[in-house]
């Protein structure tokens, strides 16, 4: 018996022209759940990531709170779909950029309605997989680790594989996963508790680290 704990990657730089690192907060968010962990004495026999920047820089964060170094195993299988990929399925017109609360309501509906026509097969996103080969790209990781691991077991990844894992494991619908999804927050924790035959979901979405209210404004979903 073991225990995965999947956590989303610290709050990456939404409207930049590169989403794909880490802001200051974000930065935080990551080095505040590592000292989380060294606190409770929480420490990992095997550590997986996907190759994003982001994942990478988020488990550096963790590291560093933490005060430990352990080689991760890179897992391109976890690396988050391509969002403005998604969009562009259904909304061929470049999008301007969501600096305003309407602006950024209308790039998460487009993203819904796009997750969902990708999910049912109706549209296939430039240079992405299917979804059943990005599913297999979460669900292979989850076999890796029922396979080869115990004891305590990080994964760091996006909001969608993170999503995708806990749709497979309590057997969703697309449409609950893409809720899933647009509700897991920066740095958030789910816990599975695994061995060879099954994982089993514990908690989705908590944030034990950000308990007390200095951190409250530490707390986002982008």
């Amino acid at each position: 018996m073991g225990t995965l704990y999947l956590v989303r990657h610290g709050q990456a730089s939404f409207g930049a022209e590169d989403y794909d690192n880490l802001s200051a907060l974000g930065q935080q968010q990551s080095v505040r759940l590592g000292e989380y962990f060294r606190q409770k004495g929480v420490t990992f026999d095997a550590v997986l990531t996907g190759s994003l920047r982001r994942q990478q820089q988020t488990y550096a964060g963790i590291s560093q709170g933490a005060g430990f170094e352990k080689a991760a195993l890179l897992w391109p299988g976890l690396n988050e779909y391509d969002s403005a990929a998604v969009i562009a399925a259904i909304h061929p017109h470049p999008l301007e950029k969501p600096d305003t609360p309407e602006l950024y309501r209308h790039h998460f509906r487009l993203l819904r309605d796009g997750l969902t026509q990708w999910m049912n097969g109706v549209v296939s996103p430039k240079g992405m997989p299917s979804w059943h080969e990005f599913q297999l790209g979460v669900t292979s990781a989850l076999d890796h680790i029922r396979k080869n691991c115990t004891g305590n077991v990080l994964l760091v990844s996006s909001g969608g594989p993170i999503a995708t894992a806990v749709g497979h494991v309590l057997g969703t619908t697309p449409e609950i996963t893409i809720e899933l999804n647009m509700r897991i927050r920066n740095s958030a924790v789910t816990e599975f508790s695994f061995n060879p035959k099954r994982h089993s979901l514990i908690t989705y979405n908590t944030l034990p680290h950000m308990e007390h209210p200095e951190h409250a404004s530490w707390i986002t979903n982008v």
